[in-house]
């Protein structure tokens, strides 16, 4: 999708701090990180949100989440733990409409994640 944001980080049309890049997955550092470590973590294919995720987007999406567990490790936050969190239309807050994992950590979190 040529107007996408992450689409035009995903082809170096944006820069953007990268942290981690495949044939099917770009991870980079958030511009408005909410902790330590706050990392996105997207398919280089565009799908909108979860909703638009089709069954042969399966396979990439489960290595989305994978990525996002190696950099757990690799950013050392996997031993005290990390939230990951995909937001799915406007009132859950999805900003951009292109499937990407939030990878958070390096403090503690509360629960519920955000103020109502």
């Amino acid at each position: 999708m040529s107007d996408c944001l992450f689409c035009k980080i995903v082809r170096g049309d944006i820069p953007a701090k990268i942290a981690w890049s495949d044939d099917r997955v770009v991870a980079f550092h958030d511009i408005n990180p909410q902790a330590p470590v706050h990392l996105l973590v997207i398919p280089k294919k565009h799908i909108a949100s979860v909703s638009a995720i089709a069954p042969e987007d399966e396979a990439l999406v489960g290595h989305v989440v994978r990525v996002a567990g190696d950099l757990a490790r690799e950013f050392g936050i996997e031993a005290g733990g990390y939230r990951t969190v995909l937001n799915t239309g406007a009132e859950a807050g999805q900003t951009v409409f292109h499937l990407h994992l939030h990878l958070v950590g390096g403090r503690p979190m509360g629960w519920p994640p955000f103020p109502a």
